[in-house]
């Protein structure tokens, strides 16, 4: 249905109207700025992903559906329709909220945190954007006394005013709540974390969709994936969302650069940003890009590191403990999401040609989400043999992993040579036409081949004490 534009008031009024006429409870409110004169309603900011800076969502839901309400092109849209559970992200935050009882989900901004803490049952919410929300967050000790025993998100908590006090106290004094807070990409990043709870709490790293994700939203086709990205408003529209791709970028420097590290070069920044995520999967050199952005070195490493913090790219070093025969210094970069490589290569449709990179992001990705780990690093001998990802293992061998697109006569040297260096290291060919896991014999070397679904489940049977390092 189409609403007239007849001001923002009175349109609000009869979309709340209409959502009670379908028997939908009114949840919130999204924009990309704040509704002055509007404090009935909540601000829900994830979800106007995707709809422009002017936009603006009503979110509704009730028995698993959920209403958006959204401004574009001078009219309001109103569509209604099932809310997507990602089953795999609630068995995940069930299993922290087991392990400790305050849970810190952590992700880019439009990745999906405000509508899976939603999708939670029987647990309430509470979003810190809101002025009266905040004023009762004010007391910690009245506040936990009132929610006594229950399931609680705090969403967007890093606006309150010390948010690390809150958490600690829950932590410490309320074992009978369990609390889920959400916020900026990592929670050491904001100044307001005096104590970042560290042994007092976990952490669930939300990451762009995953092969899980894509069975949840009923679409497996993986070049539609590459293409749109991991980001669920992007991914789920059906065509590729070019500016919207532009307007995340500008909300995250106006969200989580300006607002966190008080940087103050925009243009440099995003030109800086852009070049690198570009250039995704290939090897770093500080002095290339500080040619290219016409910045000092020093300015290339910080925005690197700002990146990096903000899980916008990902930092893999090279695996190394034999210096006369390997790589051991240049870093290797990823950007977070397919969509946006393949935005700024400026691609409408990926070819055969696309397809090997953006798989190796794929696979990158399955095992961030899947393992819950940066603690990632490639390899490469001075030779040119090379293998994509590399794993350490607590007390163990190194797990090796090469991807490719086809597992028969797929080049594996890397793989042997690893393993000649590393004996009894793991050896893994993710491809991704394997539809069940095989074995490959060379010699005395093992290779196993396995696709994307089973990749994660396997590195689990095989490596229990895959060493894990605290994401954020």
């Amino acid at each position: 249905m189409e609403l007239e534009n007849g001001g923002l008031a009175t349109t609000l009024a009869r979309i709340a109207d209409r959502l009670r006429g379908h028997g939908l409870a009114l949840i919130g409110l999204a924009t990309q700025e704040h509704l002055p004169g509007q404090p009935e309603y909540r601000v829900l900011t994830e979800m106007a992903a995707g709809f422009g800076r002017e936009a603006a969502i009503l979110c509704a839901t009730i028995m698993g559906t959920i209403c958006i309400v959204h401004y574009t092109y001078g009219s309001w849209h109103v569509s209604i329709g099932p809310m997507i559970r990602r089953h795999f992200w609630i068995r995940l935050v069930e299993s922290a909220w087991k392990e400790r009882t305050v849970v810190w989900l952590g992700g880019v901004r439009r990745s999906g945190k405000t509508v899976l803490c939603q999708s939670l049952p029987r647990t309430r919410y509470y979003d810190c954007e809101i002025p009266s929300v905040r004023g009762a967050l004010a007391d910690p000790e009245r506040f936990l006394a009132g929610n006594r025993g229950k399931r609680i998100v705090l969403d967007e908590v890093h606006r309150l005013d010390n948010p690390s006090e809150l958490l600690k106290i829950a932590a410490d004094h309320y074992g009978d709540i369990r609390i889920l807070a959400t916020g900026s990409s990592t929670l050491g990043a904001t100044r307001k974390f005096r104590d970042t709870l560290v042994g007092r709490k976990a952490n669930v790293w939300l990451t762009p969709m995953n092969i899980p994700d894509l069975a949840d939203f009923r679409r497996t086709d993986m070049r539609h994936r590459m293409l749109h990205g991991g980001l669920p408003p992007f991914f789920l529209g059906k065509t590729v969302p070019e500016t919207a791709f532009q307007d995340w970028m500008d909300a995250y420097w106006a969200k989580d650069i300006e607002e966190l590290f008080r940087l103050e070069r925009r243009a440099s920044f995003q030109k800086f940003a852009e070049l690198l995520i570009s250039r995704s999967g290939g090897m770093f050199e500080a002095t290339d890009f500080a040619r290219a952005c016409e910045i000092n070195r020093a300015t290339v490493l910080n925005y690197l590191s700002v990146l990096d913090q903000t899980f916008v790219v990902h930092v893999l070093k090279p695996f190394s403990s034999r210096r006369a025969v390997e790589i051991v210094s240049a870093p290797r970069i990823y950007a977070f999401d397919t969509g946006f490589v393949c935005y700024y290569h400026g691609l409408r449709g990926i070819g055969r040609s696309e397809m090997g990179l953006l798989w190796e992001h794929v696979i990158l990705n399955e095992l961030h989400s899947g393992l819950q780990t940066r603690r990632i690093g490639y390899w490469r001998d001075k030779k040119g043999h090379e293998v994509d990802f590399i794993l350490p293992v607590r007390g163990g061998k190194p797990i090796a992993i090469e991807c490719k697109l086809k597992a028969k006569g797929a080049d594996i040297s890397g793989l042997l040579e690893f393993g000649k260096i590393y004996p009894g290291a793991g050896l893994i060919l993710a491809a991704a036409d394997a539809k069940e896991t095989a074995i490959i014999k060379v010699g005395s070397q093992s290779i196993v081949v396995t696709g994307p679904a089973t990749l994660v489940p396997h590195i689990r049977r095989t490596a229990h004490n895959l060493l894990k390092s605290q994401y954020s």
